[in-house]
């Protein structure tokens, strides 16, 4: 005991300490700093210059601080397929994958959360990632996407600070893969600029129900360069061909608990039993002369172009077939960048892609132990790489020669330069004249009118989910200060709204506030998406005398639409129906959950009085219902309506009758089920 007590004596931490208190930024050389918002730049909308010592530092600083996960994005899963374009696209770029519609180009997808650890919940509410590597015959292309249209800041050099506010608080490590903490949304408040990222991720796009039922966006402005040399500005969408579909805040809660990784293993489960996954991708084109015709800056990564300004064009399919054979060799050591293109694809000075393109080869670097991750198997291209880079850290080929420089005489010239007649990448010719400067355009300072056009997007049920989640997430703060400047900020994008935060959290409404000019762009409502009964998933609880004949009836026509389903009962094995036939059950009431599930089924039979008394199918029936999903109840199941409480066989998507016509109530079931969510009935 002694000894312990010499030990902690001695260890003296004082001169570590550093309260950050008070005094002005300076670099890690104490070198004083005036501006840590904007990356320098040749002119106000020109590129970020690589002698910006201060973003250097800064954003390599903050590349270097996990060791050896993902800062963000660690928690992922991922897939290989194939793509696919529909239609010949040299008038707009060189890019040969993108020019034959006969081509099949090899593609890894990794899905991800970006907050949390690798061990955090699939289901918090965050931004997903959604990052495409194409395998061209003109090497790598990786598009790094979102679930998102937009970010949160419009300069990289604001990257580690977003971060840090939003990760676990440094003092205490808590919360987990959460943004309902003072840190974030302190950070938010001092940040006008994410004000149109938080409207989204207080939207249901923050909890989507699958990975395969969710958008991807490229986010930034890129350039398509045809052979002529002549470009166009164009964003990447990636769509869902199941539609966007999302869950609601409570079953998200409840899935994290009970089953973590429930998106992962959806992923996995669905191309196992040989349903592939697809996306159509679609662009937005740009004509140059068109740059400035919006009354928002196309270089600025917190504004979307809307649909009905620019209209989507689908030019391909990518489909996803086949699962890892080992997650860390492949979903874990895979690297994207979006730095990473092919020639026909360019970019532009968006000075958030400018910053990246240095930071995520910086990250590799650091997460995959040297220079040489590209020749990790997952990461290299399909091409041949030759040229005179050696040696480092995991060096995976062994170059076999005398010279590795270039010029060189002693190996006849050779690796060569790419000549005018062989594949190789040349930048667009964008001729830049500007100041060397600290500053943003002024182009980049509306941070409210897109805020409001989302708001005024979406449907009631869309808007009642913003509501209380921004309830929720600032219900969790404890400076009330935040919440109040929160609620200001809430009253430039609508006034509506502003008051309905305000009332929920205690703070005061903005007073005289005028509601925002703003237009609606139906396209961003999933009110709007496709529906589907694909690969939906139904629970059907069945215990001893159950009705066979409803049950097969329904089952083979989920079977028979796509979708599937388990037989849930209190324990696994045979279920006697009232005709003697047995069904085995897959899952248990303790095994499974209704927060899995599209929708239940219940069929009629002597099972009926034994389910009455079982607090588990209340349990089934009241989530299924609080979630706005579907419930099927036939023949004498009707009866179970009245665990329900409050429900009635009229609410919609109760498809319930005590002697049904089965053909009318399986496809009035159906319908229900594809309908997905039933947000007009009222809750228990």
């Amino acid at each position: 005991m002694q000894a312990e007590k010499q030990n902690a004596k001695s260890l003296d931490l004082d001169a570590a300490r550093v309260s950050h208190s008070s005094g002005y930024l300076t670099t890690n050389q104490g070198v004083g700093v005036s501006n840590t918002d904007d990356s320098l730049k040749a002119g106000k909308r020109g590129p970020t210059l690589m002698e910006d010592f201060i973003f250097r530092e800064k954003v390599t600083h903050f590349d270097h601080e996990r060791i050896p996960e993902r800062i963000v994005h660690a928690r992922g899963s991922g897939a290989h397929g194939y793509f696919q374009v529909y239609e010949n696209l040299s008038h707009l770029t060189r890019a040969h994958f993108l020019s034959d519609p006969n081509l099949v180009t090899p593609v890894f997808v990794r899905f991800s959360t970006v907050a949390g650890f690798r061990g955090s919940p699939d289901t918090v509410r965050d931004v997903r990632g959604f990052a495409v590597k194409f395998y061209t015959e003109e090497g790598n292309y990786d598009i790094v996407s979102n679930n998102m249209p937009v970010f949160f800041i419009q300069d990289a050099i604001k990257f580690p600070d977003l971060i840090h506010a939003l990760k676990p608080e440094p003092n205490n490590e808590m919360p987990q893969a959460a943004s309902a903490h003072d840190t974030f949304w302190d950070f938010v408040v001092n940040t006008p600029e994410t004000m149109h990222n938080v409207m989204w991720l207080m939207s249901p796009r923050a909890v989507p129900q699958s990975y395969r039922t969710m958008e991807g966006f490229g986010i930034h402005t890129f350039r398509l360069v045809n052979a002529k040399g002549e470009f166009k500005f164009v964003k990447f969408h990636w769509k869902p061909i199941l539609g966007v579909h999302s869950l609601v805040w409570d079953e998200a809660q409840k899935i994290a608990g009970k089953d973590p990784d429930f998106n992962r293993r959806d992923l996995w489960e669905k191309i196992e039993q040989g349903n592939a996954v697809e996306f159509e991708l679609a662009i937005q084109v740009l004509n140059p002369e068109d740059e400035f015709r919006f009354d928002f800056d196309i270089l600025d990564c917190t504004k979307l172009w809307p649909e009905e300004l620019v209209p989507l064009q689908k030019i391909g399919k990518m489909t996803l077939n086949q699962n890892v054979s080992n997650f860390f060799a492949e979903t874990e050591q895979v690297a994207f960048c979006p730095g990473n293109v092919v020639p026909g694809i360019d970019f532009t000075n968006d000075p958030m892609l400018q910053g990246r393109l240095f930071s995520y080869i910086d990250t590799q670097i650091s997460r995959l132990g040297g220079p040489n991750f590209q020749q990790i198997p997952i990461n290299r291209p399909l091409i041949t790489v030759n040229n005179n880079q050696r040696d480092g850290m995991h060096r995976m080929t062994i170059d076999e020669g005398q010279t590795s420089y270039y010029p060189n005489s002693l190996n006849n010239g050779q690796p060569h330069a790419a000549g005018p007649h062989e594949s190789h990448f040349e930048h667009y010719q964008e001729k830049v004249d500007g100041h060397i400067i600290r500053e943003r355009s002024a182009s980049f300072r509306d941070h409210y009118t897109q805020p409001a056009m989302f708001w005024n997007s979406m449907s009631d049920w869309e808007k009642r989910h913003i509501v209380d989640a921004f309830w929720f997430e600032l219900g969790k703060c404890k400076n009330k200060n935040t919440q109040q400047k929160l609620v200001d900020m809430l009253g430039n994008v609508d006034p509506e709204l502003a008051q309905k935060v305000a009332e929920g959290l205690g703070a005061t409404p903005p007073a005289n506030m005028a509601k925002p000019t703003a237009f609606s762009s139906p396209a961003l409502s999933m009110a709007n998406t496709p529906k589907s009964p694909q690969t939906k998933k139904v629970a059907v609880l069945v215990a001893g005398g159950f009705d066979r004949a409803q049950f097969d009836a329904v089952t083979s026509a989920l079977t028979g639409a796509g979708a599937c389903f388990d037989v849930v009962s209190g324990n696994l094995g045979p279920v006697t129906a009232c005709d003697s036939s047995t069904v085995e059950a897959n899952k248990t009431y303790a095994t499974t959950a209704p927060v899995f599930y599209d929708g239940v089924y219940v069929p009629g039979g002597s099972q009926v009085e034994t389910l009455k008394g079982l607090a588990d199918v209340q349990t089934y029936l009241c989530d299924t219902f609080n979630h706005y999903k579907t419930i099927g109840l036939s023949g004498e199941a009707s009866a179970l309506l009245c665990l329900l409480r409050c429900g009635e066989k009229k609410a919609p998507g109760i498809i319930c009758e005590p002697a049904p016509n089965m053909e009318n109530y399986v496809a009035d079931f159906l319908t229900a089920l594809t309908e997905g969510r039933h947000f007009q009935r009222q809750i228990c």
